[in-house]
This record gives C-alpha cells, structure tokens and sequence, in this order.
C-alpha cells in the first residue's frame, strides 16, 4: 500500500534532510530525491508545489524544535544565566544531532535556492538571538550580570558562537562536534 500525503511528505523532508547529510554537499535535485524514493518527479510535486516548498516545510520544522525546545528550557529555568547556557547547548547539540539540517541553518543548502528560503533562516536565527538577549535580561535582574550590561552585544556575540559552530561542523564534514569546548569557553564569552 502506498503512504498517505501526509506520511510521503515527511517521507520527502527526511530524505532531503538526509541528503544535506552528505558532507561532499551536492546539489538536491528533485530527480535524485525521486529516485531515491522510487517515484517520478510528478508525484514529489503532488505533495509540495516546488522544490522551495520543500526547503520551508525542513525550514518549519527546524523553527519549531528549536523555538519549542527554547521555550521548554526558559518555561523550567529560571535562572538567567542558566537559561543562556542551556539554550546554547540545545541549540548546538540540535546540530549535532541534525547534520543535514545544519547545512539549512548556515544557509549552504539555500545558495542556488529562492531567496526567501535564506531570508526565513535569517528571521529564526533573529529569534534565536532575541531568546538569549530576553534571558540575559533576566540574568541582569538577578544580578548574575552587571547592570550595564549591553544585552543587545552580548546576545550577538553568543548567536555568532553558535553559527560559527554550525559553520565549523557542517565545512569539517561534519566531523569537528560543536559542542566540544563549550564548557570552558561559555565563561570566557560571559565574563
């Protein structure tokens, strides 16, 4: 019996994820994703109207597990810096444990895909930013940071850890873990 529509496009979003987890990062064609799952072209585009579609509905996906996960940690912790740290180390294990999806985030899969696609990543990597500038706050409160803290700078410098731990993973072939070292050097961006 063949899948339902709903149980093929997941199928075809974890195949494109899976795809992504090549580190030789070849492009994703439909053609490659429909013979991989022995169906023609047409029936991938049943399912998603274009290859973008494609790309948004990994895009949600990744936007909701990791916004979810962000509002799991900060809903259980009420601890600001606590909050920092643990958001931090979700989202780099999320990568780890992602590869393929490590590539959407850093934009590498997007390049020769619709604008739109890396324009979204941007906005999630935005909300990333703005969850760790809103625990910095509360670190503040609590006086586990200086009151003239530049929240706004330190949230940057924090977000731009991160990617570029993504950006190491995803050129190392996923070989360099993005979470090695993050103890040690989470107190030295701290302060």
């Amino acid at each position: 019996m063949p899948p339902r529509s709903g149980e093929r496009k997941t199928q075809i979003l974890q195949l494109i994820a899976q795809m992504l987890e090549n580190p030789k990062g070849e492009k994703i064609t439909t053609a490659a994703m429909a013979k991989k799952l022995d169906v023609s072209e047409a029936a991938l585009y049943r399912h998603f109207a274009s290859k973008a579609q494609m790309f948004e509905g990994l895009i949600e996906f990744i936007e909701s597990s990791l916004l979810g996960l962000i509002n799991k940690i900060t809903a259980e912790e009420t601890q600001g810096l606590k909050q920092v740290q643990a958001v931090m180390l979700m989202m780099l294990k999320f990568a780890q444990q992602n590869a393929g999806m490590t590539r959407v985030l850093i934009g590498d899969a997007l390049v020769n895909e619709d604008e739109r696609l890396q324009v979204r990543i941007n906005a999630l990597t935005d909300k990333l930013e703005a969850a760790l500038k809103q625990s910095l706050r509360i670190a503040v409160t609590q006086n586990e940071m200086p009151a003239a803290l530049d929240v706004g700078a330190q949230a940057n410098l924090l977000i731009c850890f991160v990617t570029g731990r993504w950006h190491q993973f995803a050129k190392s072939g996923f070989k360099k873990n993005p979470v090695d070292g993050f103890d040690k050097q989470l107190p030295l961006m701290l302060g």
